[in-house]
């Protein structure tokens, strides 16, 4: 009977632990990703999905958003980007980037992003599903997306970040994320140390967009987030002021509407409380992106106008 007891205090236990997990936190229901051999890897379509609380809604296109209107009622925007673009899981469906602009704007912002896509990931989804009809197409980069490497769909599956099932249950996902040790596979280890002339892959995967761009009729735009040690009292790294420059001289040298978001961050008194970590931006830093994001199409529409 004392065996009774116990199992039974014990499963009360971990259904308590479970129904916490998934109500309060949102686990057991990670966002789920697909590979794919020349984007790499994208978000599955048609999720829903919470994380601590925070909306997370995946369209039919592997973006951050609600399904597209099959033909726009005014101006189409196309965001494109990382994980800071993307919002990611501290930031809700109502409060990303894209969300944010197309409310101050009066417009719809598609928003095709995903964590730790460089250019050349961005290429490959434009390249396969086009610009849908968007007037205006803005990347938005971080300092590090400058040395981002070849797509890969390896990390699908693998790495806990980009799981493509789902977990039996809340406690499972905790394990996977945090108690299973899982050895470095030797193909990603090479990946990450993928060598040549990154950012000259990079900035030629942006010459590909700005092309299609050109091509399809939308006027393309540039703009980039910089890293918080970038931030005052800081400053970039040598190497990164180097590619830095590279970035300004071939935006200038395209013809290319390009927003450096550094100066703007610094002209803060304190840069360093826009930021959620060392690479993603907070609900003030999204503003902060939201309104410099705004005034390039706005100043660019003025021009043509």
């Amino acid at each position: 009977m004392l065996i009774f007891w116990v199992l039974l205090t014990m499963a009360i236990a971990l259904l308590l632990i479970e129904t916490i997990l998934r109500w309060r936190f949102g686990l057991g229901r990670p966002l789920l990703y697909i590979a794919d051999p020349e984007i790499g890897y994208l978000p599955a379509p048609h999720q829903r999905t919470r994380r601590d609380g925070r909306r997370i809604v995946i369209n039919g296109y592997g973006m951050r958003g609600p399904e597209l209107t099959p033909e726009p009622t005014g101006a189409r925007l196309l965001l494109l980007g990382d994980s800071v673009a993307n919002g990611g899981w501290w930031t809700d469906q109502g409060r990303i980037i894209s969300a944010r602009l197309g409310q101050q704007l009066g417009l719809e912002v598609l928003n095709a992003s995903a964590n730790s896509w460089g250019p050349r990931n961005q290429w490959a989804y434009v390249a396969r599903f086009g610009l849908f009809n968007a007037q205006g197409v803005i990347l938005l980069l971080n300092t590090d997306d400058l040395f981002a490497t070849a797509p890969s769909p390896l990390r699908v599956g693998r790495d806990r970040n980009y799981p493509d099932r789902l977990p039996w249950c809340a406690l499972h996902e905790v394990y996977q994320r945090y108690g299973r040790k899982v050895k470095p596979l030797p193909a990603l280890v090479a990946l990450d140390q993928e060598g040549g002339d990154r950012v000259g892959k990079n900035l030629t995967a942006l010459a590909q967009i700005h092309t299609l761009a050109q091509t399809q009729g939308a006027q393309f735009y540039l703009a980039m987030t910089p890293l918080k040690r970038e931030l005052k009292p800081g400053k970039p790294r040598d190497y990164e002021l180097v590619a830095r420059d590279r970035l300004t001289t071939f935006a200038q040298t395209q013809g290319i509407p390009y927003c450096d978001f550094l100066p703007h961050f610094n002209a803060d008194p304190d840069p360093h409380r826009f930021y959620h970590d060392h690479i993603h931006l907070n609900d003030a830093g999204n503003g902060i992106v939201t309104a410099g994001l705004a005034a390039l199409w706005q100043g660019d529409q003025a021009e043509a106008g």
